[in-house]
């Protein structure tokens, strides 16, 4: 069976005066990357969808270097528009971050709200749960907000914050046509549940 695997980008360098959707991948993320491509799930993958999002298209071009695949850009999936706040320290942002996924009919601070991304990621990555017999698996190059939104989308489960991703750089698995997640977050270096 066909799958989607939602790839988070894996760590980055944080800095304050940068704009967030333009911070790019630290040597530890490139490493965690580069460990994630000698995996052998990673040679299943025929095509490559990344948000718009300087980490996330680092971290697809890479993929696409190692499978010869080109890379597909969707600025629909970005991560969730914090753009009101700009750059937050870690507990603050932390804060937010739990205020948004508690009260997802909310703006958190201006934040974008819970739902309106959940609805965005949702219409912006359906296409490509659909089955192809002629496609191998998709690999969608993103971020843990709004890759966990989706998740709680297709495993019905309401926007709770205990579902996001552990911390960046991790995968989950749903299978195309029955758009049932096959598993959770797991670390990018690892190999997911079968």
């Amino acid at each position: 069976m066909a799958l989607v695997r939602y790839i988070t980008h894996p760590d980055v360098v944080v800095d304050p005066a940068t704009p967030v959707p333009s911070w790019h991948l630290s040597d530890a993320g490139r490493e965690r990357w580069a460990a994630m491509l000698g995996r052998p799930w990673v040679r299943g993958i025929s095509r490559i969808v990344a948000s718009t999002e300087r980490k996330a298209l680092e971290a697809a071009g890479l993929l696409a270097d190692e499978l010869g695949v080109p890379v597909e850009a969707r600025p629909a999936t970005g991560e969730l528009d914090r753009s009101s706040t700009g750059f937050l320290p870690a507990a603050e942002h932390e804060r937010h971050a739990d205020a948004c996924f508690a009260f997802p009919e909310r703006s958190a601070g201006g934040w974008e709200r819970a739902v309106d991304a959940q609805a965005r990621i949702v219409a912006a990555l359906d296409d490509l749960l659909e089955v192809d017999a002629a496609a191998g698996d998709v690999a969608v190059v993103g971020h843990g907000g709004v890759g966990t939104l989706w998740w709680c989308h297709l495993a019905g489960r309401p926007i709770d914050r205990r579902w996001d991703q552990p911390g960046q750089g991790h995968l989950a698995t749903v299978e195309r046509g029955t758009r049932r997640p096959r598993h959770h977050w797991v670390p990018i270096e690892q190999d997911p549940p079968s």
